[in-house]
């Protein structure tokens, strides 16, 4: 546990030092996001290619991790590191030329498709599927590949969607980092993790750094933006993480009920962007517009919309992120029925915050209304 904490601080303190490095240089070649577009919900221009003081992070604690002996049969055993240091530079490269000069959303999905080949080709892939009724299903290479870049595809744009408040893609996927390290501490001595080393935990807790380090310079009101940059490396390293962890399940026990389905614990810790991403799909659909139109739909700006402020919209989703997440943990660790009646504890209570912070919002709209309105003598 101490070389997981180690690894941790070092990626949180490298980013938190690297940001405002990246600030300067981000200003000094002009990436700078202007709020010219009637989606921002900013005022005022601000530096974006935050990633890259994320990726100084990543880079940081994987090298800090190689010297580390609690760390040698991850790096000695399995090419999983290389191939996500492979993965995480190729996404790098996309982002920053799209958050500088913008790219055809064709050319950034098949930026997006080779930089998930440098985890697939190193070993992340789906390996087995367990479905009930049929027991254990070895997927072949041929299926397997295809289906671990479609899925990483999927983490990808879905943290790149969701990354429109001050400090939400940030603070999202670190919860679903920290749930995701939690449920592989868990199930670490049994079924998923028993006979096969994986680097999933050690990129959680990187990923789980990587994102509170940031958000001392991201967190409303924001010095810096992490750009396409930094959300679509998040996506790709929690996706990975996911695939590495669950994909090789051969024998799911209790706490690794998400080998039953492979991936539900990632997909549930990262529900808030996949129901975005889902709604923005479905709503693009049924007003016939193409994937990539940009609209003011998704869940951030409907809780603004509804009168929450910029840093209570977010902190709302903060709350259902770490409700889903923890969820994911405690369906393969505790009864059914304490389950059951944490879930409906924490839907009151999600459901009561979301409603509270709508009420208390229009009735400050009434009253600056009111002091407003003039009197009659």
């Amino acid at each position: 546990m101490g070389e997981f904490i180690v690894v941790f601080l070092v990626a949180a303190i490298t980013t938190a030092l690297a940001t405002p490095l990246v600030i300067r240089f981000a200003r000094h070649a002009g990436a700078i996001d202007k709020p010219a577009d009637p989606r921002k919900v900013h005022k005022d221009p601000v530096p974006t290619l935050g990633g890259l003081s994320m990726l100084a992070g990543f880079l940081a604690a994987m090298f800090v991790a190689g010297l580390m002996p609690g760390f040698r049969e991850v790096f000695e055993s399995t090419s999983e590191p290389l191939g996500l240091l492979i993965g995480v530079c190729l996404i790098v490269i996309v982002g920053v030329v799209d958050d500088v000069r913008g790219l055809p959303p064709t050319v950034k999905v098949a930026g997006q498709i080779l930089a998930t080949l440098g985890p697939v080709l190193f070993g992340i892939q789906l390996v087995y599927a367990w479905i009930p009724g049929l027991d254990v299903v070895s997927l072949a290479a041929d299926l397997g590949m295809p289906l671990t870049v479609l899925l990483l595809l999927a983490m990808v744009n879905a943290v790149n969607l969701i990354d429109g408040l001050d400090g939400l893609a940030a603070g999202v996927v670190g919860i679903a980092a920290i749930a995701f390290f939690g449920f592989a501490l868990l199930s670490s001595d049994e079924g998923i993790t028993q006979a096969v080393p994986t680097a999933a935990p050690l990129t959680a807790a990187i990923l789980a750094g990587m994102c509170v380090g940031f958000l001392v310079h991201n967190f409303h009101p924001a010095k810096i933006f992490m750009g396409d940059t930094g959300a679509m490396m998040l996506g790709l390293l929690l996706g990975s993480a996911g695939i590495s962890y669950v994909g090789r399940s051969t024998a799911p026990s209790t706490t690794d009920f998400a080998g039953t389905f492979p991936l539900l614990v990632p997909v549930l810790v990262l529900a808030i962007p996949f129901a975005d991403t889902a709604f923005a799909v479905a709503r693009r659909a049924y007003k016939r517009q193409p994937l990539s139109t940009a609209d003011k739909g998704h869940l951030h700006h409907l809780l603004i919309a509804f009168g929450h402020s910029h840093r209570r919209a977010v902190l709302v989703l903060y709350y259902w992120s770490a409700a889903f997440a923890g969820g994911a943990i405690a369906i393969g660790t505790f009864e059914t029925a304490w389950v059951v009646a944490g879930g409906l504890v924490a839907l009151v209570v999600g459901v009561s915050v979301t409603a509270f912070g709508i009420r208390a919002s229009h009735v400050e709209e009434r009253v600056g209304a009111d002091a407003q309105r003039p009197h009659s003598a």
